[in-house]
């Protein structure tokens, strides 16, 4: 990477950013190493939010790097369509194992994968073979998809068909997948405001999907996708049991379940994946992020047994599903993902989040009581700090605060007027008291 300072920032259109106010005071950032960015005077950064959600490992791992640079001297790239290579095989493998750790509640026959480029691929990717499962069963009249309002499900357009944030959405109806409806959210500051873990209210409102088979027969619906735990959105958790009970409507009515796992996969929750953690067995989890350590752009879909069997019923040399990506299982990604996986489980990582969770709860709800705070809500490694909008400004008070709290030398995130917070999951009790107390003192005086 060139070290000469960019001066025109004109030609790059950068992804959900506000680039004319960015580009009148740009944040860059130049290294990384562990828990911290550096800036390009040499100014250092505590990254509360794993870059974006995804580098759980913490930043620049040397296993990583020296993976990626030994394969990129033995092979680029391979062909994915009707070719192979061993690092592909090798990381499926390796992910179901994974998604069965005997730890856990296992989310049991989870036995294959599909690989994307990110995880608005793997949810359209998801989607698709939900819509295509149910054909080869000769169930084709189902054909409506439910997702949740406030669901995030990346950027393709079954992802904002499905997905719930209206920002998202509102610039392309003409363009969405028909046949989608929603649930409702689980969000009820009322009963549930500062709850540590999951709140105690709420499960019933997974009874929003009976509503939804009522109205449009269950005969129609081929999948309902949801995350674990809303990240996106302002991390909203699942109420006690609501998962549960999401599970037995769909395999009452024939529904796939889908837990689009991109954020809460790898770690996040304090299990492999939110699946386990919750004790909720999905017929599909897409991921990502995670899954590289955030090195290099990888997605996948683990998929039941009983679906991919179910394609694996025609012609031996008959292509069973349509669909795949130029860098499906790209040589690079998979040994990126393979040095991840690894890293993960030699230092503990994807339980990690239970050793340092109770700390990070108690710092995190310790800022109950400052001024705007209006709720607090966590589980493993991930918190929301909710505030009160500045009348006729929404997201303006969160955003003054953001900015504020990168020139303290703190990274967080902001979606609304909700702070959310996801750091890597090395952090250390030190990186707790530097985040919490940086945050503590930029919202004291932002009042």
């Amino acid at each position: 990477m060139s070290s000469t300072p960019v001066t025109d920032l004109g030609a790059y259109w950068m992804p959900f950013t506000a680039n004319r106010h960015f580009k009148g005071k740009p944040r860059m950032l130049a290294r990384a190493s562990g828990m911290y960015y550096e800036t390009p005077e040499g100014r250092k950064i505590l990254d509360g939010v794993a870059g974006l959600w995804c580098v759980n490992a913490g930043h620049g791992r040397r296993e990583i790097t020296e993976a990626v640079s030994r394969q990129l001297a033995e092979m680029d790239y391979a062909p994915p369509f009707q070719m192979g290579h061993p690092a592909a095989f090798e990381l499926a493998n390796a992910l179901v194992k994974v998604a069965r750790d005997p730890q856990a509640a296992q989310p049991a026959g989870l036995g294959h994968v599909f690989f994307t480029n990110s995880g608005s691929e793997s949810v359209d990717t998801a989607l698709k073979i939900a819509l295509a499962y149910h054909r080869v069963k000769g169930d084709a009249a189902r054909t409506r998809l439910l997702g949740r309002e406030r669901g995030y499900h990346g950027v393709g357009f079954g992802g904002i068909s499905v997905g719930g944030m209206v920002a998202n959405r509102k610039a392309w109806p003409s363009a969405m997948i028909p046949g989608v409806d929603h649930l409702r959210h689980t969000h009820d500051p009322a009963r549930n405001a500062f709850s540590r873990g999951m709140p105690a209210h709420g499960a019933e409102f997974a009874d929003d999907l009976e509503r939804l088979v009522a109205l449009h027969d269950a005969s129609t619906i081929a999948a309902v996708i949801v995350e674990p735990i809303a990240g996106s959105t302002g991390v909203v958790l699942p109420p006690v049991g609501y998962l549960q009970r999401l599970r037995e409507i769909c395999d009452r009515h024939g529904i796939l379940l889908i837990f689009d796992e991109v954020i809460t996969g790898f770690g996040r929750t304090g299990s492999p994946f939110g699946a386990q953690e919750f004790g909720v067995t999905p017929d599909i989890i897409t991921c990502a992020k995670g899954l590289t350590n955030g090195a290099v752009p990888m997605g996948a879909v683990l998929v039941s047994n009983n679906i991919h069997d179910a394609f694996m019923q025609g012609p031996p040399g008959a292509i069973e599903l349509f669909h795949g990506y130029t860098y499906s299982a790209h040589p690079i990604a998979c040994v990126a993902g393979l040095a991840t996986l690894d890293i993960y489980q030699r230092e503990g990582l994807l339980t990690r989040a239970k050793q340092m969770a109770p700390a990070f709860e108690k710092a995190a709800h310790e800022l109950r009581g400052l001024p705007h705070v209006i709720d607090i809500r966590n589980y493993g490694l991930v918190a929301g700090i909710e505030l009160e909008p500045i009348a006729g400004s929404p997201g303006k008070r969160a955003f003054d605060v953001y900015l504020k709290c990168f020139e303290r030398g703190l990274l967080i995130r902001t979606t609304g007027d909700i702070i959310a917070l996801s750091p890597a999951l090395i952090i250390e009790q030190a990186h707790i008291d530097e985040l919490f107390g940086v945050l503590s003192q930029v919202l004291r005086e932002a009042a």
